[in-house]
């Protein structure tokens, strides 16, 4: 069931078995999807192990560590109309990339639909599942499932031109909580973002990853998304919020530091969402308010 529809495009950074891994299961989808890999600077031997075991694969090395920037950068080369993000310690199921190129190829306005996640080894849902399959965003009834505020890259299909003209990942967050300021300006271009049940992504969580900087990331990725998009009253809200609920600790401390540091550019680069776009995140933000699966807040 070949499907050149869509192409897969992962990032990664010294997690070198991991990422053949999901290699090695990406090379047994029915669908037989191009896939690039972004070898974000990594000193252990990935770009060579990938070129020996999966030659097939076109590897992007921007000689240092983009971030999220890396998945930019293999995007300009995708020929196809979708593209599927997953991390280096996850993989689509069989079937889902052509089950979620169907949808987009339906739903004209569709930007972008997201997949169930499950957690390995256990085979267990991720808790965020159940925030995307209740989400209170107001949404049109065509859309295949509930619409969405914001997305996650690891577990989702875009229309690969959408992604080029809203600018795709801003460069200067990095990691931790990109997905948000990406998938406000898609739905500022008109662009609908959606949950599909029946699309699958499978996460072993890597035990190679610097938790405590993408906590500190993720919350100063927040108050910048919230500065630069947020109308005022809301984004004193919200951060007013953030600072009351995150964890009192220099981590903290620092992401709050880092975030306010960046006022200049802040200013000049500030674009208020329109109120349409703005409604659908007011919705989403007070259900976030009692969510069980916060990322940023423990």
């Amino acid at each position: 069931m070949n499907d050149p529809r869509t192409t897969v495009v992962v990032i990664t950074h010294n997690r070198r078995p991991e990422l053949l891994r999901t290699l090695d299961r990406l090379a047994e989808l029915p669908e037989q999807p191009e896939v690039f890999v972004t070898d974000n600077a990594s000193t252990d031997g990935t770009s060579t192990a990938v070129a020996l075991r999966h030659p097939q694969v076109r590897l992007v090395r921007p000689g240092r560590n983009l971030g999220a920037v890396g998945r930019n950068l293999a995007v300009r080369r995708v020929r196809s109309p979708y593209v599927a993000f997953c991390d280096d310690d996850s993989w689509w199921a069989p079937g889902s990339l052509s089950a979620a190129a169907d949808l987009l190829d339906r739903h004209p306005a569709l930007g972008a639909v997201t997949a169930r996640i499950v957690v390995e080894p256990d085979g267990t849902e991720d808790p965020i599942v159940e925030e995307l399959r209740t989400s209170p965003v107001p949404g049109p009834s065509w859309l295949p499932g509930p619409a969405l505020g914001s997305f996650l890259a690891a577990a989702t299909v875009l229309r690969t031109e959408a992604f080029r003209r809203a600018g795709g990942f801003h460069p200067r967050l990095w990691l931790g909580g990109e997905e948000e300021l990406l998938a406000a300006d898609l739905a500022a271009d008109g662009w609908w973002l959606a949950y599909a049940e029946e699309l699958t992504v499978h996460h072993c969580p890597s035990v190679v990853r610097d938790s405590t900087r993408r906590r500190r990331d993720g919350i100063r990725n927040t108050l910048w998304f919230t500065w630069l998009r947020r109308p005022v009253r809301p984004a004193l809200r919200r951060t007013l919020h953030l600072a009351r609920t995150v964890p009192r600790d220099a981590v903290s401390v620092t992401a709050f530091a880092e975030a306010a540091a960046a006022w200049p550019w802040i200013v000049r680069e500030r674009r208020v969402l329109p109120p349409n776009v703005e409604e659908r995140l007011r919705a989403l933000e007070d259900s976030q308010r009692t969510s069980k699966a916060r990322r940023y807040t423990g």
